[in-house]
């Protein structure tokens, strides 16, 4: 599948293109056909909801300290359904195995729960548009 249409499904089910999967789809389109098959273990539906392994990797992206992924993580978790208590129950998991700085990396993507658009950050996980 060519690098454009990989994004518009990305697109699709996350609700905003990430800026990183521009960037990879013009620099390696083999590398990102592979990042696409790993993408869409976590997107779709299977043993487990899409949401929850949604939710998953915003728990370790968190423990990662990775703030702009953790941007990228709550908008797809919203964009999935994911209610406030779900991600707040995220955040418990999160505090009880990362500890504060874990939920620190989250400050500015717990503004997307309100509905606050967050800019900036300086990273490529970034969104590529406004979520919807």
């Amino acid at each position: 599948m060519e690098p454009k249409k990989i994004i518009k499904s990305i697109d699709d089910k996350m609700g905003f293109t990430p800026e990183i999967m521009n960037m990879m789809g013009e620099m390696n389109p083999e590398l990102f056909a592979h990042y696409k098959k790993c993408d869409d273990g976590i997107q779709e539906d299977g043993a487990l909801p899409a949401k929850v392994k949604v939710l998953m990797s915003l728990a370790v992206v968190a423990s990662q300290r990775c703030e702009p992924c953790c941007e990228s993580q709550m908008r797809s978790a919203i964009n999935h359904g994911a209610t406030k208590e779900e991600i707040m129950e995220t955040m418990n998991v999160v505090f009880l195995t990362s500890g504060a700085p874990g939920v620190a990396a989250c400050k500015r993507a717990l503004k997307l729960i309100e509905g606050k658009e967050v800019h900036g950050g300086g990273h490529g996980c970034v969104p590529h548009r406004r979520m919807k």
